[in-house]
C-alpha cells in the first residue's frame, strides 16, 4: 500500500530526521517534494511532502532519480552517492556546544535599568552586578546590539537569598512569579525566579573560558561571533564554549557551513538554516588534531600576532596548522569588526562600575558618535553577507585554504565541488565514528 505524508520541512533534517530514517528503512520513498510553501487558513508555512511505498521509479521535486535518501537528497547512480544521513555524532566534539539558556518569563531589563540597580545598595551589601548579566539573542549577532540584559539568580540560587538583591528581586515577584505560578512545569513553577532552562553544563563549562563563540540558531547566513564570559546566550542562539581562534576558524569555514546546511534544519517562509548543535556540530569532523577533545580542554596561547591557539602544542604539523587557521581567522574577524565599528564613527565607554566594586566586570560598550548614529545603525553582519564585499570574499578565501591544509587536502580549491567536500567529511566522520 502506498502512502503520503506531509509534514514540516524540518522533518528532512536534525533529529527530527528519524522518522524519514525510520520510513526509508522499512519501505521506500519513491516521490518527495523537499521544500514547498503551504498556507492553510492564513499561516504560511514551508512543508516536506513524501510518498512511500514499494514503487520501483523515483522522483524528487518533479525529476526522475535513482532514489531519495532520509534527508531528501537524491541517490546517485553510481557508488559515490553522499548519503550524510549515515553520519555519526563524534564523542571528540561532545561537551562543548549548547543551547542558549531560556528565561520563560518577564525577566529582561533594559540597560539603563540595569546600570541604576548597579548603582543601588542592598542589604546584604552585595552588589546587583552579581545578578545581572547583558544577554545576547539571535538579533544582538545578525544586526546590532539592543543593550538588554537579564536578571540571572544562577541555577542554585534560593528565593531567599535572591530577595537580597532588592530591586532586581521586586522585578520576578510582580512580573514573572504570577505567570510562573500558572505555568504546568513543576519545575518552572517551583523555582519561579530562575531561568526555566538554566543551563547548568554551559554555567560549568564557562566558567573555564574567558570568551566563547556564539552563533544564531537561525540566520540566513550562518555567522560566528565571540562573546566575553560576562554575556549571557539566549535560548536563539547557540553558544560554543571553546576560546582559541584556530576552532572559530574552522567553524567559520566553507567546509562547516556546507555541513551544517546539508546537517541542519529549516525554519519559516524564509526558509532560514536552523543550527542544530547535535547533527551540525557534534558530527563535523574536525581536522586531525584539531578535535575540541584535543584542545578545548587546554590553557590557550596568544601568538605574537595577538591570535589565540590551544596552549602546549610542540612544533608540529598539527601546531603549524592550527597558527595558520588562527592568523586567518582573526584577520578576518577583526575586518568584520572594524567595518560593524569603525573607529570613525564610534567611541568606547567603560561600563559603569557597580556599588562595592572597583572594576566593572562587563565589557565597553560601543556607542556612536555625534551624527554617525544613522550610518551606524546600517552596519550589520547581515547585511555585510548580503554584500558580500571583495575583501570579505578574499579573508574567507584564506581562512578555508588554511582548514583545507590541516585536513591535508593538497588539491583544495575554490573550485572544488561542495559535493566532493561533504564526501570527504562524510569519510571522516564514518572513520572517526568506527563505521566505516
Amino acid at each position: 500500500m502506498d502512502l503520503n505524508q506531509r509534514s514540516p520541512n524540518s522533518i528532512r533534517g536534525g533529529g527530527n530526521r528519524k522518522v524519514l530514517e525510520t520510513i526509508a528503512h522499512s519501505s521506500r520513498i519513491y516521490e518527495a517534494w523537499s521544500d514547498e510553501s503551504w498556507v492553510n487558513e492564513g499561516a504560511a508555512v514551508r512543508v516536506s511532502l513524501v510518498c512511500f511505498g514499494h514503487r520501483s521509479d523515483a522522483r524528487l521535486d518533479g525529476a526522475l532519480v535513482p532514489g531519495i535518501h532520509a534527508d531528501l537528497t537524491p541517490e546517485s547512480e553510481n557508488s559515490d552517492s553522499i548519503d550524510l544521513t549515515l553520519a555519526r555524532v563524534l564523542t571528540e566534539n561532545a561537551g562543548f556546544v549548547f543551547e542558549g539558556l531560556r528565561k520563560d518569563g518577564d525577566l529582561d531589563v533594559d540597560g539603563q535599568t540595569a546600570r541604576r540597580w548597579m548603582r543601588a545598595p542592598n542589604p546584604h551589601g552585595r552588589s546587583n552586578a552579581e545578578i545581572l548579566r547583558p544577554l545576547i539573542n539571535g538579533i544582538d549577532i545578525t544586526r546590532r546590539r539592543r543593550d538588554g540584559w537579564v536578571i540571572d539568580f544562577g541555577a542554585s540560587m534560593s528565593a531567599q537569598d535572591a530577595a537580597l538583591y532588592e530591586q532586581p528581586f521586586a522585578h520576578v515577584l510582580q512580573f514573572v512569579k504570577p505567570v510562573r505560578e500558572k505555568n504546568n512545569d513543576r519545575i518552572r513553577r517551583t523555582f519561579w525566579w530562575r531561568f526555566g532552562r538554566n543551563g547548568e553544563q554551559f554555567r560549568a563549562a564557562i566558567q573555564k573560558v574567558p570568551r566563547y563563540i556564539n552563533t544564531p540558531r537561525v540566520a540566513k547566513h550562518r555567522l560566528f561571533v565571540w562573546q566575553p564570559a560576562a554575556n549571557l546566550p539566549d535560548t536563539a542562539t547557540v553558544a560554543i564554549t571553546i576560546s582559541d581562534d584556530t576552532t572559530f576558524g574552522i567553524l567559520h569555514s566553507r567546509f562547516h557551513e556546507l555541513w551544517s546546511l546539508r546537517m541542519c534544519t529549516w525554519l519559516g517562509v524564509g526558509n532560514d538554516p536552523r543550527y542544530t548543535p547535535t547533527t551540525c556540530f557534534e558530527t563535523f569532523p574536525f581536522p586531525a588534531g584539531l578535535s575540541p577533545a584535543d584542545t578545548a580542554h587546554q590553557q590557550t596561547e596568544t601568538l605574537p600576532g595577538g591570535e589565540v591557539i590551544p596552549a602546549n602544542m610542540p612544533t608540529s604539523p598539527v601546531r603549524t596548522a592550527a597558527e595558520k587557521i588562527a592568523r586567518a581567522a582573526k584577520r578576518l574577524n577583526d575586518l568584520r569588526e572594524n567595518w560593524l565599528n569603525p573607529p570613525e564613527w564610534t567611541q568606547r565607554v567603560p561600563e559603569v562600575i557597580p556599588l562595592g566594586m572597583s572594576t566593572s566586570p562587563y565589557p565597553d560598550r560601543i556607542v556612536p558618535k555625534n551624527g554617525f548614529e544613522k550610518d551606524l545603525a546600517e552596519r550589520t553582519l547581515t547585511k555585510l553577507y548580503n554584500q558580500r564585499p571583495a575583501w570579505l570574499a578574499a579573508a574567507h578565501h584564506d581562512l578555508d585554504a588554511a582548514v583545507a591544509s590541516a585536513y591535508g587536502w593538497a588539491d583544495y580549491s575554490a573550485d572544488l565541488p561542495d559535493e566532493e567536500i561533504l564526501k570527504r567529511l562524510l569519510a571522516l566522520n564514518l572513520a572517526r565514528a568506527g563505521t566505516e
